[in-house]
């Protein structure tokens, strides 16, 4: 072996698994929201957690929250929890928080988008088809906004 294998670290990112960790989906006013047009307002909610399972271990979940109205009425929520578990080594603790805020996520997105869509569909709704989510300009918001937090709570 040699000193320099020793001696420093590489940085290491490797997917350890991607699953589902919970999911639902109801159409509280079936079968008669089915006869009316379809022009649904739709609100969608993000969400992103972590959770250190081990040293250098992470599981990150990505929540995907969906409900269709139409008028007052809900048409569906649907609802993903994509996760991932994530081997991340050899890195600063800004870097590990930026893999696990918006890397990660960004990796799950196209399955969490890819799950939702299908729920939607066996619903007998059409698909969301969801645009990309850019989870850097995402997790740089957050930053900036624990920032102004913390500055407002020491005056």
């Amino acid at each position: 072996m040699s000193e320099q294998t020793t001696n420093t670290q590489e940085p290491q990112f490797a997917i350890q698994r991607i699953y589902i960790k919970d999911v639902s989906f109801e159409s509280p006013k079936a079968p008669e929201i089915f006869l009316k047009e379809w022009k649904p307002a739709v609100n969608l909610d993000l969400n992103t957690r972590q959770n250190t399972l081990e040293d250098s271990m992470y599981e990150v979940v990505l929540t995907i929250s969906a409900t269709a109205k139409i008028d007052e009425d809900v048409a569906f929520i649907a609802e993903i929890q994509q996760a991932g578990i994530f081997l991340i080594k050899g890195l600063d603790g800004d870097t590990i928080s930026h893999m696990l805020g918006a890397f990660c996520p960004n990796l799950l997105f196209p399955y969490a988008r890819a799950a939702l869509d299908s729920l939607v569909i066996k619903g007998s709704f059409p698909a969301l088809m969801l645009a990309p989510i850019n989870f850097d300009a995402l997790y740089a918001q957050e930053l900036e906004r624990m920032q102004q937090q913390g500055s407002t709570q020491k005056q």
